[in-house]
């Protein structure tokens, strides 16, 4: 079964549109660049929106 669900998959797509664009944007207003950055933002923002997503590993 998928870890991840399409609502985890629609937020780091976005997420990662807006960093090729340069309009992303972490949580103290920096520019981000990291790739792996854009995805743990699109995750997280599929987590608040209640989409099927894995635990964070800490």
């Amino acid at each position: 079964m998928a870890a991840y669900g399409k609502k985890a998959q629609e937020k780091v797509e976005k997420t990662m549109h807006e960093r090729k664009e340069g309009t992303l944007r972490s949580g103290t207003g920096k520019k981000v660049t990291s790739r792996k950055q854009a995805i743990a933002i699109g995750l997280s923002e599929a987590r608040k929106a209640g989409g099927k997503v894995p635990a964070k590993a800490h």
